[in-house]
């Protein structure tokens, strides 16, 4: 398949319920983001792909060079365990679409984030949804080949409005929602300065469960119950609770009562307990609350959500 000049986007993601339980069946809501990553594809009239991974500032931070034939291999790179990833990617992508990078033309293969990357918002996401688009193959399935997780992360690529998620026997149910609270003037995000890495999260996680139905459901619904909430102190009680059962799983405390103790506003995790993004519920603006603790990057609700 001769390449050609093409270029895709997928959105960034913010689980906002439904951390760790989402893996078994827990209904989460999912919200894109409007910071994401785009892939470009042109061709080169070598036999070769070569790629370049841009961060947000436009600066170069991965290059490699891989040969097409008798195999793909990687011949260059500035970053060997990167560039093992990406050969197991390309490798995935092969398997579902032969045709891919084969004939005598390369391709030139170059993606640019508009979000830092240790901010947790769908580095590894946002790539396999754009290189599942150029391959034409399904992104769900070169995810669950590659990287694993449940597969959010791919819904809030492809979809521009909040959603719920549900892994299901046969599949995943997966539905736009009206999600637009009365009091997102009020809603913020706070990165915690470090990327928790959502693999280790996970394992954690299918270490220390043990009987969670009861907490499937009371998730589930806690889910249901922020979709219609209509005042912020509900909705600090929905994430105090939610906080309170993830907890109880995992044996971590929650992120508040960490850091955050004398916090007058509620605070939940997102994701992976530990890093990336929390979700700060205010009646004031807690700006200068977290810049006095260290944490410079204060995202209002609006300035996040796509």
């Amino acid at each position: 398949m001769n390449p050609t000049n093409k270029t895709f986007y997928s959105n960034g993601k913010l689980l906002i319920t439904g951390e760790y339980l989402i893996l078994d069946g827990a209904m989460a809501l999912a919200i894109p983001t409007k910071y994401g990553q785009s892939l470009s594809v042109a061709p080169l009239d070598q036999n070769l792909l070569e790629w370049e991974s841009f961060d947000h500032e436009g600066k170069l931070w991965f290059k490699a060079t891989v040969a097409l034939s008798p195999e793909l291999k990687v011949i260059k790179t500035n970053d060997v365990v990167i560039s093992e990833r990406l050969f197991q990617i390309l490798n995935t992508l092969k398997k579902h679409n032969p045709k891919l990078l084969d004939g005598d033309m390369g391709v030139k293969i170059s993606t640019n984030a508009d979000f830092p990357k240790n901010w947790g918002l769908g580095t590894s996401s946002t790539l396999i949804n754009n290189m599942a688009q150029w391959a034409n193959i399904d992104a769900y399935r070169l995810l669950a080949e590659t990287f694993g997780g449940s597969g959010y992360d791919i819904a809030c690529a492809k979809h521009n409005m909040p959603l719920t998620y549900q892994l299901e026997d046969d599949g995943r149910t997966i539905i736009e929602r009206d999600f637009n609270p009365q009091f997102k003037d009020q809603l913020y995000f706070v990165f915690l300065n470090k990327k928790q890495n959502s693999r280790d999260g996970i394992a954690s996680y299918q270490k220390a469960k043990s009987d969670i139905a009861g907490a499937i459901s009371e998730v589930s619904a806690i889910t249901n119950d922020m979709l219609s909430c209509t005042n912020l102190e509900t909705f600090q009680f929905l994430m105090a609770t939610h906080e309170n059962i993830i907890s109880k799983i995992i044996q971590q405390h929650p992120i508040k009562e960490l850091l955050f103790k004398d916090f007058k506003g509620s605070i939940k995790s997102l994701g992976a307990w530990g890093g990336d993004f929390v979700m700060v519920a205010s009646e004031s603006n807690p700006e200068v609350y977290f810049k006095s603790k260290g944490f410079d990057t204060v995202i209002p609700y609006t300035e996040m959500i796509l």
